[in-house]
């Protein structure tokens, strides 16, 4: 059964800023449909779609969830009602451009689901695949059922479980591009820092090199200062966030989008 990790969402109260915040750091294509983005923009490395949702009132903003697009929605549910009687599956409004139903996890993760032929795939993720030189390479999130999640996901979609835990204790499962990284929470973990609710945690982009990527940062922010990514480290407590994030086997250097959400990149 074959099943994709190629969709993420970001809550924001500046949905446009952002979107030519990954345009420009990481050479991500929008659509270009402006009645649609009044809504919503939708953007891509090619792979990955990431919608970039304008926050309204009651929704925390941030890295909100992912989608899983599967070969045969019908059959993936059929086999997760046997398994996993709990878990609910939700119509999606059919002005949402890669989802057709909403689903969770065990531990209560909230995620998409699609499929190819839903007929309100639209924008990025009705183009079909392109090359770009950077690329989503990982997302991650933390549970307190860490390994009840991961058996949850290689069961129900296939997703190959990889060898290597990572230093926290946490799994890895990969589609085999894009790779979902599963750490425990623990309210350890944030030992001088503030305290995050499980959930989302962070994602990730593979480059070229890190050292181009910063130096086109640095050129980007001295064309338009409301580009330049936010500080992580300012305090002590920023620091300890960098630190935890930094922990991620994925990424080498991390920073933040201009509205806070964590970022991990590593060449590849």
């Amino acid at each position: 059964m074959g099943s994709k990790l190629n969709h993420l969402a970001i809550t924001t109260d500046h949905y446009t800023l952002l979107g030519m915040f990954y345009r420009a750091m990481f050479g991500m294509k929008a659509s270009g449909d402006t009645a649609r983005e009044m809504s919503a923009i939708s953007i891509g490395d090619g792979y990955v779609g990431m919608t970039l949702i304008p926050r309204r009132g009651g929704r925390k903003a941030g890295l909100d969830h992912f989608g899983i697009e599967v070969d045969d929605l019908d059959a993936v549910r059929v086999k997760c009602e046997k398994k996993y009687p709990d878990i609910e599956f939700v119509k999606r409004p059919g002005n949402r451009p890669f989802t057709s139903f909403g689903c969770h996890d065990p531990a209560g993760t909230y995620f998409d689901l699609g499929q190819k032929k839903d007929a309100n795939r639209a924008e990025v993720y009705a183009k079909g695949e392109w090359k770009q030189d950077n690329t989503i390479s990982h997302f991650a999130l933390r549970a307190r059922q860490a390994e009840k999640l991961a058996e949850f996901y290689h069961d129900i979609f296939g997703l190959d479980a990889l060898n290597s835990r990572t230093d926290e204790g946490g799994f890895q499962l990969t589609d085999g591009r894009v790779t979902m990284v599963i750490q425990p929470w623990k309210i350890s973990s944030f030992n001088g820092a503030g305290i995050e609710q499980p959930g989302m945690d962070h994602f990730g982009f593979r480059v070229p090199s890190i050292e181009k990527l910063k130096a086109h940062i640095n050129g980007v922010a001295k064309q338009n200062i409301a580009l330049t990514p936010k500080p992580i480290d300012f305090d002590s407590e920023g620091e300890a966030r960098l630190a935890l994030l930094a922990r991620c086997p994925h990424g080498t250097f991390q920073l933040a989008d201009p509205d806070g959400t964590l970022i991990d990149v590593a060449e590849g």
